[in-house]
């Protein structure tokens, strides 16, 4: 495993960082055995930076039975989230955190972050609630270690945070598809400048740079290295890039462990030669003829209120322009309508919840109507109708 130093406090932080929203669930419920096996595997090949947060459905909880069961505490440096956007009361602050530390069943938070903090305008409401002189409490009792933010936006907005207040870190979406949105290399670059150890999030975006791929992307990475999985060439480019901490990955797999710790201890900065980063330009070249919506199947739009189950109908979308329009109508069709309770974007009545917690910033009323108009059509209809007869529901 690659380490790479923290230069606020010479902390060494693994290259790769274990992402804990994606744990299997099994009836609803986070599939403990399988998390830890997991887990323990990505600790055993040297990973030490474990991310969580309180708004991911018993992740905490997950995370905090671990390091107990196998008593590695010490060995893990565990980063999680206050949901600030609850935060309505400076009493708030206390509540979330206890419960948070009894979720993770620890005394201390080694990296604590801001969840979502995408302006300065919200840090200056928290601000307004003695959020300043709570971490200072926090952090001269030992109960936080760093204190940082989480950011989906702009590059203006994400310099204005970092100038906001004294942070330890951040934490930005970045990947060879969002090298010019989000935070981007500008965003990168500066908190770099400032001393900011940078955590990166959706380095493959939630998979689809990985399995997601047009074919013609894919070809474009197999000819220029057939051993070398679209997995690999995604995460390489990101570790390229010495400005980069750790990359975090959602891991539900002990394959994608073993895969994503191998490719950690063998990227580092610099490595990748002019040939290997124009095969990126290619592959993008690919991808932005057939990516319709930019999801990243993150899941902060859910649960609707109607019960669309809006990445599923988003990636459905992609993958009908991606892979063809029957493939992507059998997808729509598995996923959202042969079942009893359906979750398809007909049932949206656009009454705008979900594009309040977008981190992409997507018009999802607008692109559910265009899901809506490709896979919701005459033949869709008339499976859908035929549907509860054959399945008898």
């Amino acid at each position: 495993m690659q380490y790479r130093t923290n230069p606020r406090n010479g902390d060494a932080l693994s290259a790769l960082g274990f992402g804990c929203m994606r744990f299997t669930k099994r009836g609803g419920a986070i599939d403990q055995a399988k998390a830890d096996r997991e887990m323990a595997l990505a600790l055993e090949r040297g990973v030490n930076y474990f991310d969580t947060a309180y708004i991911y459905p018993g992740s905490e909880v997950c995370l905090g039975q671990f390091l107990k069961a196998h008593g590695c505490r010490g060995q893990v440096r565990v980063a999680t989230k206050l949901p600030q956007y609850r935060i309505n009361r400076a009493e708030d602050l206390d509540r979330y955190f206890d419960e948070e530390l009894e979720r993770l069943q620890t005394d201390y938070v080694d990296y604590y972050l801001m969840h979502m903090l995408n302006d300065a305008n919200s840090w200056q409401r928290l601000c307004g609630l003695g959020i300043q002189d709570w971490i200072a409490r926090k952090k001269a009792a030992g109960q936080i270690r760093n204190i940082g933010f989480s950011f989906h936006g702009g590059t203006l907005q994400f310099k204005a945070l970092v100038d906001a207040f004294d942070w330890d870190f951040c934490q930005i979406q970045f990947n060879y598809m969002d090298e010019r949105s989000q935070a981007g290399i500008d965003g990168l670059n500066y908190a770099h400048e400032k001393g900011l150890p940078v955590i990166i999030m959706e380095p493959l975006r939630g998979g689809k740079l990985a399995n997601g791929l047009p074919q013609a992307a894919r070809k474009a990475f197999e000819a220029a290295d057939p051993g070398r999985s679209p997995a690999d060439w995604g995460l390489r480019w990101i570790w390229n890039h010495p400005q980069v901490t750790v990359v975090l990955s959602g891991m539900n797999d002990v394959a994608q462990v073993e895969e994503n710790c191998r490719i950690a201890s063998e990227s580092l900065p610099g490595a990748l030669t002019d040939n290997e980063l124009s095969v990126y330009d290619r592959a993008l070249a690919a991808i932005h003829k057939t990516m319709k919506v930019g999801c990243t199947g993150c899941g902060y739009c859910q649960p609707c209120p109607k019960g669309v189950d809006i990445p599923t109908c988003f990636a459905a979308y992609n993958a009908s322009y991606a892979d063809g329009l029957v493939s992507g109508m059998r997808e729509y069709m598995m996923c959202t309508t042969l079942r009893k309770v359906r979750s398809n974007a007909g049932l949206c009545v656009k009454c705008g919840k979900c594009e309040q917690h977008c981190p992409q910033h997507i018009p999802i009323r607008e692109k559910l109507d265009d899901v809506k108009k490709r896979l919701e059509n005459p033949i869709y209809k008339i499976a859908a109708w035929g549907a509860p007869k054959v399945l008898k529901y």
